[in-house]
C-alpha cells in the first residue's frame, strides 16, 4: 500500500508531454550553439539527408544535416572528420533521442593536426626513435614478406602486382588493416605485434595510398610509431605519394615513395633468384588456397546467418500497416473534401444573394448621365471664356498707345534718360530727343522751347 501513488494530487505527464516539453527546453535554451568534433558512423540514406555521430574523447552525440542545408558543402564528411558545426540542440521525440541539428558543417582544419605532428615529431625525435643508428637493415631475400595495409585499397594491388612481376616465389602475408579511421591505429599496431609474435615474415610493408592529411592520420599516432619502433622485424613505410609524410616514414627502417616502391625495395629481382625461389613458390600457392578456402568457409557462413536474419517477414507486416494506413487517410481526404465542397456551396448561396450586377448597372447609367452634363458644361465654360477673352482684347487694343500713335499722335523720349516727355521743363537746348510714331520713329535735336500752350478747340 506504500507503494501506490496518489493521482488526485500528482501531476502525471504522458512520454509524448515529457518529450514535447523536453524539446521545448533544449531548443529555447540552445538556439544555436557551435560544437567541435569528430564525424562517425556516418549514414547518407536515400531521402538525401546526412545522419552521423560528433564525438570526442569522452562523449557523443547523434547529428542531422537535412538536404536543404547541404547547399554550401559539395562533398559528404568523412568518418573521423575532424569537423566543426552550427547547430540547434533538440530532441527527437518519437524514441527520446538527444541530437543536433545541424545548419553547418565545415572542417575544423588542418592546422590542428599539423600542430599535434610537429609536436609528436620534436618529442620522438628526442627519444631518439628516428636515429639511423637504430634502423634495421633489410634482408637480401626475405623469405616471406608481410604486407599491413587495407585489403581492398588501390595499395594492396599495387605492391602484389610489382612483388610478382620481381619475385613471384616468395609468400606474402596480408595483415587486412583498416588504414583510416578512428579504429585503424589499434589494427595497425596489432598486425605489427602479431606479425612480430610469429615466425614468419623477415621485412614487412606498412602501405596505404595517396590522401589529406586527416586520412593519413593513423599513421601519424605515437602507438603506431612505438609500435614501428619496437619491431623485431624491418618495417617499410609506404605512405600515401611520394609528397606526403608522415611520423611513421621518420620511425621506419626504409621510407618507399610509393607502395609500389615499397615492393621494388623488399624483393631483389627474379631473374638472379628464381631458381633459389621454386619451392617458395609452390608454398606461397599453398597458402593462397588455404586463405581463399577460409574465406569461402566465412563467406557460406555469412550467407547462412543472412537467411536466418533475413527482413522479409517484417517488411511483409509492415507493408499490411502500410496498407491500411493508406485506406485510412484516403477515406479521411473524402470526407474532408466533401465537407470543404458543402461549405464551398453554402457560401456561393450566400454571395449570390448579394449579386451586385443590377447595382452596377444603375450606377453605370448615372455615371453615363453624369459624364453627359460634365461634357456640355465645359463646353459652355469654354465658350464663355473665350467671348470673355476676345472682349478683354478689344478693349486693351483701344486703350493701347500705339492705337493713339496710329491716329497721327507723336511720342517724345529723351535719349538722356530714356524718359518719356510730357513738358518742356524735362529738356533743354541740343539735347537729343526721339520721336516714336505710327510707323517709324525719328531722331532729333531741340533747337527751340516754346511754353506756349496748345488750344484745344
Amino acid at each position: 500500500m506504500g507503494n501506490v501513488i496518489n493521482r488526485s494530487v500528482t501531476n502525471v505527464m504522458t512520454v509524448s508531454q515529457l518529450n514535447r516539453a523536453s524539446n521545448q527546453l533544449l531548443s529555447e535554451h540552445f538556439f544555436s550553439v557551435w560544437v567541435e568534433g569528430e564525424v562517425s558512423n556516418f549514414s547518407a540514406p536515400s531521402s538525401g539527408h546526412w545522419y552521423f555521430s560528433l564525438k570526442d574523447a569522452h562523449a557523443q552525440v547523434r547529428c542531422a544535416l537535412f538536404k536543404n542545408q547541404q547547399h554550401r558543402r559539395t562533398e559528404k564528411p568523412q568518418n573521423g572528420q575532424h569537423v566543426i558545426v552550427k547547430a540547434q540542440v533538440s530532441l527527437y521525440e518519437p524514441r527520446g533521442d538527444y541530437q543536433l541539428i545541424v545548419e553547418s558543417l565545415e572542417d575544423a582544419g588542418e592546422g590542428l593536426l599539423r600542430k599535434a605532428f610537429e609536436q609528436l615529431k620534436q618529442k620522438l625525435i628526442k627519444e631518439g626513435l628516428f636515429d639511423l643508428a637504430n634502423k634495421k637493415n633489410l634482408p637480401d631475400l626475405p623469405h616471406t614478406i608481410g604486407v599491413i595495409t587495407s585489403p581492398t585499397g588501390a595499395a594492396i594491388k599495387d605492391i602484389l602486382s610489382v612483388l610478382k612481376r620481381r619475385f613471384p616465389l616468395i609468400p606474402v602475408i596480408i595483415y587486412p588493416v583498416a588504414v583510416q579511421g578512428e579504429q585503424a591505429k589499434f589494427e595497425i599496431v596489432e598486425a605489427i605485434v602479431k606479425a612480430n609474435s610469429q615466425p614468419l615474415c623477415d621485412v614487412l610493408i606498412l602501405a596505404r595510398g595517396g590522401g589529406s592529411l586527416e586520412d593519413l592520420w593513423s599513421f601519424n599516432e605515437e602507438l603506431v610509431a612505438r609500435a614501428i619502433f619496437n619491431s623485431r622485424i624491418p618495417i617499410i613505410s609506404a605512405i600515401g605519394h611520394e609528397t606526403d609524410i608522415t611520423i611513421a616514414d621518420f620511425v621506419a627502417d626504409l621510407r618507399a615513395a610509393t607502395p609500389s616502391a615499397a615492393a621494388e625495395n623488399a624483393v631483389p629481382d627474379q631473374r638472379v633468384w628464381l631458381t633459389k625461389f621454386l619451392e617458395l613458390d609452390i608454398r606461397l600457392q599453398q597458402r593462397i588456397k588455404e586463405k581463399l578456402s577460409l574465406q569461402v568457409k566465412e563467406l557460406s557462413w555469412l550467407q547462412t546467418r543472412l537467411q536466418q536474419q533475413h527482413p522479409g517477414q517484417r517488411v511483409m507486416r509492415n507493408a499490411q500497416r502500410l496498407d491500411e494506413a493508406e485506406r485510412r487517410l484516403q477515406q479521411a481526404i473524402l470526407l474532408r473534401i466533401q465537407h470543404s465542397n458543402n461549405i464551398v456551396s453554402n457560401y456561393a448561396s450566400r454571395l449570390w444573394q448579394f449579386n451586385p450586377v443590377i447595382k452596377l448597372n444603375r450606377y453605370q447609367q448615372q455615371y453615363s448621365y453624369l459624364d453627359q452634363r460634365l461634357q456640355t458644361a465645359i463646353i459652355r465654360r469654354l465658350e464663355k471664356v473665350q467671348q470673355y477673352f476676345l472682349h478683354c482684347q478689344q478693349t486693351l487694343h483701344a486703350v493701347s498707345p500705339l492705337a493713339t500713335l496710329n491716329r497721327g499722335y507723336a511720342l517724345a523720349i529723351n535719349e538722356q534718360n530714356n524718359q518719356i516727355i510730357r513738358s518742356v521743363n524735362q529738356v533743354k537746348l541740343q539735347d537729343r530727343i526721339t520721336i516714336r510714331l505710327g510707323q517709324g520713329s525719328i531722331s532729333a535735336e531741340v533747337k527751340k522751347l516754346s511754353t506756349d500752350e496748345i488750344n484745344t478747340p
